[in-house]
Formats: structure tokens, sequence, C-alpha cells
């Protein structure tokens, strides 16, 4: 299901002007949600089938077709996206950038560990301390800005994340004692990855599930890039400049990247702007948008109605796990990133031990398992949308690009998943031979082939597991890409700090064998979403119309308080 998505054969009478006043965020909530539940066996091409569709008022007694039309802030005439192509273009290619940023942040700053240890006069132990603060601020962030990014905009958010970020890097650049070191990359931690449960929050904002794969994979990309460019740039920066010009670098670069973003990108959330017709707050407007809606102003009504923002609580990120088709999906994307980060926190080490390499040909080791996550994560996105493309073909269903299909009733989890079952096969094989070529210390053309693989088949369903949450949580992609992250890096951390001790006591083959059989072994939980999601999708699609109801009720109810 996606937010604001719909069919566009809905009942004639039934739609709201596309630019509409904000109505009340409860309003919103639900019928963001309610619009996903429209025969999709209706959906065809249909660009001029609403122009002659009349304006109705909600009034006292309309059934739930009614309410559910009439609260939608996107109705089924309009677009899914007003913006353009080339501004959603813009938009994507400004998200990577931000996307970017986490995960070199993160990679960056390990070659300057010596040199760091050094210098503040602290061990290397205490200095790895700052890594692990990093990562468990890595997993927490999220919780707060995703919440926050579907409450009060995406803009506002990778605002408030950046300026954060900014701050935390200029304090570590100008810091000389450890306990500042500490303490200020747990908030350089924060700030950088708050922006990871936004930058697929805004793909899904603004384009529709028959394109959404090539999009995801353009942003994940971003995310894939930085970790094999992180230390090559650090190493560097440290190497001839210092460690402190690591962080200089940092704020330059993020400075860089506000300054066009703050001036250019329109807010994108639909929870305030639907479609990209209704006007944001005036402060969470940019310049472009203010004249832009300036303009339209005369032909708008005047009514428009305050939105109040609450303040962003982590915990909704918990209550996706109360839905047992996104907790399974989770669980088992956890466990293929328990694979993915066991190889990358080794591969260092055990090169060095078997290899004796320098820390030059170290860095240059993770380039193949680097370069295959950024290859898988776009040509994955290709391939899901080409799938969804067959699928929609076989079932005779006509993709609407301009305005999206309404998902109740197809199989989404099918075409999502069938790409998946070929590349935890494919991994599990070339994982477990990883693991033995490191044993019997076989020439490094051979462990280095195998993890290219293995970021190719591992980190391949990353990408479509992510696209399933975002279609399993349309009115709320940023929380739910946000539990994905909190899930994964708990994980991995877990993961990292327990999987020397595996290796020391049963050695490499074995070690690595066994986590491939980890995420084989539980790959049957994929086939348990493919055929259980879709009921556990509709039992939850009825709860909220449900709560729709009861709610509305509630209103009228109280209305007829007030006016007697």
């Amino acid at each position: 299901m996606n937010d604001g998505e719909k069919s566009p054969t809905t009942p004639r009478g039934h739609h709201d002007d596309d630019t509409q006043s904000q109505l009340s965020e409860d309003k919103e909530l639900t019928s963001q949600s309610l619009d996903q539940g429209r025969d999709p066996t209706q959906i065809g091409d249909t660009d001029n089938e609403n122009d002659s569709h009349s304006q109705h008022d909600v009034e006292g007694g309309r059934d739930v077709q009614d309410l559910e039309t009439t609260l939608s802030r996107v109705s089924s005439g309009p677009p899914y996206s007003v913006f353009s192509p080339s501004l959603k273009r813009w938009i994507i290619f400004m998200n990577c950038i931000s996307a970017f940023i986490s995960p070199i942040t993160a990679n960056i700053y390990f070659p300057a560990i010596p040199t760091l240890s050094q210098d503040l006069g602290v061990t290397i132990g205490q200095i790895n301390l700052t890594i692990t603060t990093y990562m468990i601020f890595q997993a927490l962030a999220p919780t707060f800005f995703g919440d926050f990014g579907d409450v009060a905009g995406r803009r506002p958010a990778f605002i408030v994340a950046f300026a954060i970020y900014l701050g935390a890097n200029i304090g570590l650049a100008l810091q000389r004692n450890y306990a500042a070191l500490l303490i200020l990359r747990m908030v350089q931690s924060g700030g950088s990855s708050g922006t990871i449960a936004l930058v697929y929050a805004v793909v899904a904002d603004i384009t529709t599930t028959s394109e959404r794969g090539k999009y995801m994979g353009i942003v994940g990309a971003g995310l894939t890039i930085g970790p094999a460019l992180g230390p090559v740039i650090g190493g560097l920066l440290s190497q001839y400049l210092g460690w402190p010009s690591i962080f200089w670098f940092l704020c330059i670069f993020t400075v860089l990247w506000m300054i066009p973003y703050v001036l250019t990108i329109p807010e994108t959330g639909r929870r305030v702007v639907g479609n990209g017709s209704i006007p944001p707050q005036g402060w969470n407007m940019t310049l472009i948008d203010y004249i832009r809606f300036r303009r339209q102003a005369r032909n708008r009504p005047s009514d428009k109605v305050q939105r109040k923002i609450r303040f962003p609580n982590p915990l909704n990120t918990l209550a996706i796990l109360r839905n047992k088709d996104m907790a399974v999906v989770l669980f088992f994307n956890a466990l293929l990133y328990i694979g993915f980060m066991t190889v990358t926190a080794t591969i260092s080490s055990q090169f060095a031990d078997i290899y004796h390499y320098n820390d030059i040909q170290l860095g240059l080791c993770y380039l193949p398992i680097e370069g295959a996550t950024t290859i898988a994560s776009i040509s994955n996105g290709l391939l899901a949308d080409w799938n969804y493309r067959r699928t929609a073909k076989k079932l005779g269903v006509s993709i609407d690009r301009k305005r999206g299909n309404d998902l109740r009733g197809f199989p989404i989890e099918k075409v999502r998943l069938q790409l998946v079952y070929p590349f935890v096969t494919a991994g599990a094989i070339v994982y477990i031979g990883f693991g033995w070529a490191l044993h019997y210390e076989i020439h490094i053309a051979v462990p280095l082939i195998l993890s290219f693989f293995i970021g190719y088949f591992v980190t391949g369903p990353f990408q479509i597991l992510n696209m399933l949450l975002v279609d399993l949580a349309p009115e709320a992609p940023a929380t739910a890409t946000a539990a994905n992250n909190l899930c994964r890096c708990l994980s991995g951390a877990v993961a990292t700090a327990v999987i020397q001790t595996i290796i020391d006591s049963w050695g490499r083959g074995w070690a690595y064998t066994f986590i491939a059989l980890l995420f084989t072994v539980f790959s049957p939980a994929l086939w348990v979403i493919q055929k259980y999601g879709p009921r556990w999708r509709e039992e939850r699609y009825q709860k909220m119309k449900r709560a729709s109801e009861k709610k509305e009720a509630e209103a009228r109810e109280t209305e007829n308080i007030t006016v007697e």
C-alpha cells in the first residue's frame, strides 16, 4: 500500500480539489492509510476519466467510502506527485548525497585511529570505544528523526539533523581531549545517522510503486559508496594534513550540501503537502515555493486549518514491530546485515594476519565488496521495477505512472520477495567459499573475488526489503526505515563484537559457514511473508478503517453536543 496512491476509478462525486486546505493531523493520518483500500482490478489508464467529477463536503451518515475520499489529501484525480521530472531528479540527487554523508562519516575516521591515540594519549581500545558509541547512536538517532520527518516534514528534519552534524564536526576539529572526542562523536552520529530514515521516505513521497525501485537504488548507492571512499579520503587527509582536517572536510562538504538544499529542495512529506500541491507552513518553504504558492493564493480558499506538530516519539519506531509482516521482514534483513557486517569487520584483521598487508593495501581490499554493494543497489532497483511491471501485466493490471496504483489485493509481497530467494542461495554459497578460502590461506585473488560476490548477493536483498517495508508502511515510511536501521545496527554491533571470538574458537572456515547457515536456515521466513503477508495487510487495513469510523463518529457526536 502506498501513501496517497489510489485507484483512479473511484465512484464519481467523491473527489476533493487537489489544492484543498490542510486538515487536522488525525484526519490526514486516517485518510492516507485508508486511501489504499480499493480494488486493483479496476486500475487502468484513466488520465482523463475524472475531469468532470464534482466536489462534495463530508456530511453525517455518509458511508466510509465517502469519508475516505473526502479526507484524502490527494484525490484519485490528481497525479501522485505534482513535482516535475527534472525537479524529482534533483531531489533524488540531493537525497543521494545526504545518504552518502552518514556512512562516509563512520569510515573516514578509521585511518586516523592510531594518530588520535598518540595525540590524545589514550589506548587504541579507548579510541575504539568511540566507534562503539557511534554505532549505538547510529541505531537510535533515526528513531527520533524518522518520526520527526513523518510529523513535521522532511525539510525541517534534514535541516535540524545536518545543523547538529555541522556543529559536531566543528567541535571535533577543534577538540584536543578524549572526553570531548567521545561525546562529540556521539553527537556527530546522531546528526548524520538521523538522515538514514529520511532518504527512503523522500523517495516514497514522490515516486509511485512502479518506478520506486530505480530511485531507491540510486539513493542506496549513496549509502554504499560512502564506506568504500571513506577510508581512502580519511587516510589521505590524515597523512598529509593531520587528523583535524578530516572533520574540516566534513564541515565544508556539509555546508556545500545545505546551501542548495535549503534554497531549492521543497517539502515532500505527504502528511504536510500531500502530492506537493498543498502549501507547507511558511517557515518550511523554499524561495521558489513562496513565489509559486503566493501566485496561486488568489485562487485558494482561505479557511486554512493550522496544523499542530507534536513532539517526535522514538517509541513509534518500535510500534512497527507489532505488525507481523513488517516484524518478519526486519528480522530477516537483520540476519543478512549480520552476514555483511561480519565480513567487512574482519577483512582487515584476517587479511593482515594471512597476507601481511599494510594499512593502504588493506584499505584497497575493501574496494571489491564495497563496489559490488553499489552495483547491487542500482541494478536491483531496476530489477524490482521490472518485476513489478511483469507481474502487473500478468495479472491484467494497467500501471498508472501518473497517479500510482492501489496495492490492496495486489501481491506486492510476492513481487518483491521473488527476487530475494536466488540472492540468498547464491550469497550463502559464496559466503561459505570465502570462509574456507581464508581457512586454507589460498591466493589473495580468490577471497577478493568472493568478497565481490558477497557484496552483490548478500547485500542485494537490502534494497528490495527496504522497498517492501515502504510498501507496507506508506503512512510512515521514515518510521519504518528507522525501525529497519535500528534492528540492523543493533544486530550488526553484536555480530562484530563476537565474530573474532568465534573465529578464534572454531576457525575461519566454520565461523563463516555458521553465519551463512544462519541467514539460510531462516530464509523460509520470506515464504511466510509471501503467503500470509496479504492477509495481515488486509487485517491492518480493516483495523484502521474501524478506527477511522469510530473517530469520525466521535467527532460528529462532539459537534452535535456543541450545536445544542
